[in-house]
């Protein structure tokens, strides 16, 4: 047989064509699954960061509107309607505008009411109001803004009561303003002085059920009356019950100054009377027959006059103009003594020359001043802001009048002319101190922080402050974090480490089931049933701390001192389902010892004896609930990512360490949880992100009070609770309603910075103990 015949064993075979393009063409189809996989993993990933980025910047569009200035634009400037020839040209006793800022009113010296067109000054309509005959006027004070009803002080010592109106209608479905005059306590001017004396100062108020007078006459009495309303069955005028009281203040004041000012709060109960030389006298008459003098005080330095004091929105406030140019604002604080007197609490010094008038808003504590130099400033009181300055003038401002809506502005000047501005000033709330720091709120004894977003009343002033609902937001997740994170990480190292495999395929996936309990669930749960359980077993719970520890260290030592051939019954790594029927015992004990407990150390009622003895408030709804139940919530999630981390350690570092000689607690303490501590911190960090933006037990488990005490017996406000709570009801792109999309902001800022500062440290963590 031929060598060439005889077959190679060790050449290759040779695979059919058709093998190998197979092989080739499931090659490429892999490669091109393999591709497709990385660009889809990319995107998703490229997805989520342009989500988020996305998110930031929306977030930081709504808000950045809060810290805009106002701004101003003048519209048209033009000689006092009603000035004319025939009229005379003096200045106006008052000016006004209606709600949607179109038509303009104006009060003149001689008793004419003047409606006329904003825009370009053309008069409208005009009545002469009904002055008795041969009367003049002889004073002029407007009543609270929103009422839009004044007082003319006559020279015959009645006082005529009117209200300019306006009516709307939509004839050919346009509308139509119609402007006009109405006397709401009657056409015939009220009586005020009995001997005929002209009232040279006046200060009035209309409430529904009652109106006030207060007059100084000529000869220098100053008489406060009083009408009490009675319906008519005639018509729809009031009839009157006269009271009068002879007020003896201005005798008191031991010197000759003049009364330059009076002032009455809306609710009739509060006098203020203004001298020439910067004092002031505050009374009480809320009851009318008998005033109390409550105060005598100065509202200028010597050497500097009053130039302008107007109640500020709410008539809680005094503004005070001077003539150094400062705005000081005043209210009433409650004394070491219990006396409620006036101090000044901020002050506006932006402007340099004689403050010459000042308006507040209708329904913010903001208001506009303006000076003997011609320039307008507009301020915010709560926000100690000045929002913005402009020269409307180069004489010396007469009058303001301000836009129900705080969006037009109306200035007369020296000169005898009205100038009308277009005023856009959307967030003038929001300062960083009214944001972040202490603010003396009207009716407060201290500068607090404090959030209440609204009231049922107009005249509110908000209270925005974000540094409470910051403070809630730390707290709720300090005390979640303080039950979690030892019991899951504890927890997670033992089941991972000593426990036997088969008794972890039970332990692991029941505590990650936990995770998957809806949190409105746990939240209801904890308020309607675990806070009444803890208030009416607060010994009991503290015991807890005490009781368990101890009786689980003691079982575990008898247990210990059993013979060997009963431990052996319990395979090794069961251990721990011993401790279960233990610890439900010593909860039943702690829970059983509560009553005596309360009886013998705390007088029966522990929430009482923390009140009196410690003086720490209770509330049903606390931090303790709240630590609790979000703990529960916390401890999956904490415990299901150390757990695998722990369980990830390479065994071989294990067993090298046991083999050199190290004990089992060594090698966990010194090798396995170093190992594994990146992943035990990310574990912290994604249950404390998950603690700040926990919203609905937060929410169902507190009383929602924005306070900032740390008690564990006090509730909170959270950041995400509050959106929750408020969004529904926030009008859009109100000021309110942009705060809430910055604590939105805040709390993503938060958990953005904290992430990332916990990712850095975990990469340093593991790359310092991946050389073990």
């Amino acid at each position: 047989m031929p060598d060439s015949a005889i077959p190679n064993s060790s050449a290759s075979p040779v695979l059919p064509a058709t093998d190998s393009a197979e092989n080739q063409r499931r090659r490429r189809w892999r490669m091109l699954k393999d591709r497709l996989a990385s660009y889809g993993v990319a995107m998703g990933g490229m997805s989520v960061i342009i989500a988020i980025v996305l998110i930031f910047f929306y977030l930081l569009f709504v808000v950045l509107p809060l810290f805009g200035s106002a701004e101003m634009e003048h519209v048209a400037d033009y000689a006092l309607p009603g000035s004319g020839a025939d009229h005379g040209s003096g200045p106006s006793l008052h000016l006004a505008m209606e709600e949607q800022a179109e038509i303009g009113f104006r009060l003149t010296n001689d008793a004419r009411a003047v409606f006329f067109d904003l825009q370009n000054g053309k008069p409208i309509n005009e009545y002469a109001l009904a002055l008795p005959a041969g009367a003049e006027v002889s004073s002029f004070v407007a009543s609270e803004p929103t009422s839009a009803r004044f007082a003319l002080g006559l020279s015959n010592g009645a006082a005529l009561v009117a209200r300019h109106i306006y009516n709307v209608s939509y004839p050919d479905d346009k509308r139509l303003i119609t402007p006009g005059v109405e006397y709401p306590l009657g056409e015939e001017a009220l009586e005020i002085d009995e001997d005929g004396e002209a009232l040279t100062q006046i200060a009035f108020q209309d409430g529904e059920e009652e109106a006030t007078v207060v007059a100084q006459t000529a000869d220098g009495r100053l008489l406060l009356t009083h009408f009490i309303k009675e319906e008519s069955f005639t018509d729809d005028t009031p009839e009157l019950e006269r009271e009068q009281v002879l007020l003896s203040f201005a005798e008191q004041q031991g010197t000759q100054a003049e009364i330059v000012q009076l002032l009455l709060d809306k609710e009739q109960l509060n006098l203020y009377i203004v001298y020439a030389d910067g004092g002031l006298v505050h009374v009480d008459v809320s009851d009318k027959s008998e005033p109390r003098q409550v105060q005598q005080l100065r509202l200028v330095d010597v050497g500097l006059r009053v130039t302008s004091v107007q109640f500020l929105t709410g008539d809680i406030s005094l503004l005070v103009g001077d003539s150094s140019g400062r705005v000081v604002q005043w209210f009433s604080v409650r004394d070491e003594r219990g006396n409620q007197t006036l101090q000044p609490i901020r002050e506006f010094t932006e402007q340099s020359h004689a403050i010459s008038d000042l308006a507040p808003e209708f329904a913010r504590k903001g208001f506009v001043a303006a000076d003997e130099n011609g320039l307008i400033a507009i301020y915010h009181s709560t926000a100690q802001r000045l929002l913005l300055t402009q020269r409307s003038s180069d004489v010396a401002i007469n009058m303001l009048a301000i836009a129900p809506r705080a969006n037009a502005l109306l200035v007369e000047d020296a000169k005898g002319r009205l100038s009308f501005w277009r005023v856009d000033n959307e967030h003038p709330e929001i300062s960083w101190s009214s944001l972040w720091g202490k603010v003396w709120y009207e009716s407060y004894e201290e500068p607090v922080y404090a959030w209440q977003s609204s009231s049922s009343s107009d005249d509110f002033e908000p209270k925005l402050s974000i540094t409470p609902l910051v403070y809630g937001t730390i707290k709720a997740a300090f005390y979640a974090m303080l039950l979690a994170v030892p019991l899951a990480i504890c927890g997670a190292i033992y089941t991972a480490y000593f426990m036997a495999p088969k008794m972890r395929q039970i332990v692991k996936p029941s505590i990650e089931t936990m995770e998957a309990l809806p949190t409105v669930i746990l939240g209801f749960l904890a308020g309607l049933w675990l806070a009444p359980l803890l208030e009416a077993n607060l010994p009991g719970i503290f015991s807890l701390l005490i009781v368990v520890p101890v009786g689980v260290l003691l079982f575990a030592f008898l247990w210990q001192q059993l013979p060997a051939r009963i431990r052996q019954f319990i395979p090794e790594g069961w251990d721990a389902a011993l401790l279960l029927p233990v610890v439900l015992v010593l909860g039943a004990v702690s829970f059983g010892m509560s009553e005596p407990l309360e009886a013998m150390f705390f007088d029966g009622d522990m929430r009482h004896w923390l009140s009196s003895e410690l003086g720490v408030g209770f509330d049903q709804r606390n931090a303790l609930v709240v630590g609790l139940a979000m703990g529960f919530a916390v401890i999956p999630t904490i415990f299901s990512i150390t757990e695998d981390a722990v369980f990830s350690v390479p065994k071989h570092l294990s067993f090298g360490s046991l083999a050199l000689g190290a004990t089992p607690w060594q090698t966990l303490v010194r090798v396995v949880i170093l190992t594994a501590s990146p992943g035990i911190f990310s574990a912290v960090m994604i249950g404390m992100g998950r603690a700040v933006g926990e919203t609905m037990i937060v929410l169902m488990a507190t009383g929602n009070t924005p306070i900032m005490d740390f008690s564990i017996f006090e509730g909170m406000r959270t950041l995400s609770a509050n959106i929750a709570v408020e969004m529904p009801e926030a009008e859009v792109d109100s000021t309110h309603y942009r705060v809430l999309f910055l604590a939105a902001l805040v709390l993503f800022a938060f958990t953005f910075v904290f992430n990332t500062l916990a990712e850095v440290v975990r990469q340093r963590l593991r790359i310092k103990y991946s050389s073990l």
